[in-house]
């Protein structure tokens, strides 16, 4: 099982660090290697909320995942993502980008430094509504009772998530992108940029998200009204045909789950460029470990570890709207991406010690023979 789904990850890793000894030697080997550790490691929350929505979908759709999926993540974001944002920001070509990319690596990197405001305004926002719309919904299952149950009575204001997410970007704008930053010789003010690129996010998640839902909820009507008819079928005596389920709602999942993974990839790419401006090295270390974020999904998507350990998507979320606060600040301010990895790993590693101690819990109550999880739950540690 661990083989067959991490396969194509080792495979890829063995090549990964043979290219790199080929293209520069052992220092590129150590390089790629600390990249595909770094990308892991920033990544590890995008691989649980990956799986929360991966396991609605059938099994051609997790291939679609792992194959269509890993080309636009490895080649389309860690490759050609920060291309194009250099040629749009420099106004020049994408052969001249390129160009730039692999002979002048300085002035390459610093064309992406000064896109940063946007790429971090963008992706803030789009996670920051997925934590916002986690938070405010209300749940049988619960972590942090003390701060999802108020939250969750909050949630059923309308649209209270997009007025706190613009508040939020309103207050980023004018408090970390007021300060003027040198670009061509003259000053651009990154409040205006900020703005665009936040609204932008936020569009596209509306946009995105909407329509996944919207499939989504078509899915399970249509579920629900087939296994009526078949239970109906079974009564009669008479077999019917299994209907062929339409695929918007997983293509639009599949969307979904692809600029989420953008988004994710966001604060990898930027944290990148402190360890090398080489798009080469780049590209390499950060599509090995975007390979181990999609294994990762579908192993846990398989194993039903989600199921099984009932806070992890709840870490997953905290880290997510921990990133998108992060993302924000890092507009004015330089976070290390130390900081940005370990906040994420210590939110999904409380989330899955308090999983295993409700499990105990769970399994304590069913051995002194109360059978009530109701109990048990309301006892669980958080």
């Amino acid at each position: 099982m661990l083989l067959k789904t991490f396969g194509w990850s080792f495979a890829i890793t063995a090549l990964g660090l043979v290219a790199a000894v080929f293209y520069g030697g052992w220092e590129a080997f150590g390089i790629v290697a600390i990249l595909a550790v770094l990308e892991i490691s920033l990544s590890f929350d995008n691989a649980v909320v990956n799986a929360g929505i991966l396991k609605k979908m059938n099994a051609f759709w997790q291939k679609i995942f792992l194959t269509v999926g890993v080309l636009i993540a490895v080649f389309g974001m860690r490759l050609v993502f920060p291309v194009v944002i250099v040629a749009v920001t420099a106004k020049m070509g994408p052969i001249e980008a390129v160009d730039l990319a692999l002979n002048n690596k300085d002035r390459y990197q610093q064309l992406v430094t000064d896109a940063h405001p946007a790429i971090a305004a963008f992706g803030g926002m789009f996670l920051l509504m997925i934590f916002l719309d986690f938070i405010f919904e209300d749940r049988d299952i619960q972590w942090l009772r003390w701060i999802e149950r108020p939250l969750a009575k909050l949630g059923k204001v309308d649209m209270l998530s997009v007025c706190i997410a613009l508040i939020v970007l309103l207050v980023t704008s004018f408090t970390f992108a007021t300060h003027a930053h040198q670009h061509g010789g003259g000053h651009v003010d990154k409040a205006q940029t900020v703005l665009i690129a936040g609204i932008a996010g936020l569009i596209t998640y509306m946009v995105v998200g909407g329509l996944s839902g919207f499939f989504e909820d078509r899915l399970e009507a249509e579920e629900e009204r087939e296994h009526e008819e078949e239970e109906e079928a079974e009564r009669s005596g008479r077999k019917k045909p299994a209907i062929v389920l339409a695929g918007q709602a997983a293509f639009f999942m599949f969307l979904y789950l692809e600029v989420l993974d953008a988004s994710f990839s966001f604060d990898g790419v930027i944290g990148a460029f402190a360890i090398t401006n080489d798009i080469v090295l780049m590209a390499l270390g950060l599509g090995i470990g975007a390979m181990y974020v999609r294994s990762l999904t579908v192993y846990l998507v398989r194993q039903g570890t989600l199921d099984d350990y009932v806070y992890l998507e709840h870490g997953a979320h905290y880290a997510i709207g921990a990133l998108a606060v992060i993302l924000m600040v890092t507009i004015q301010y330089q976070i290390n991406e130390v900081i940005t990895g370990l906040v994420g790993v210590v939110l999904i590693g409380w989330s899955f010690w308090s999983s295993v101690r409700r499990n105990q819990k769970l399994a304590e109550a069913e051995g002194k023979g109360t059978g009530s999880d109701e109990k048990a739950e309301v006892s669980a540690p958080i």
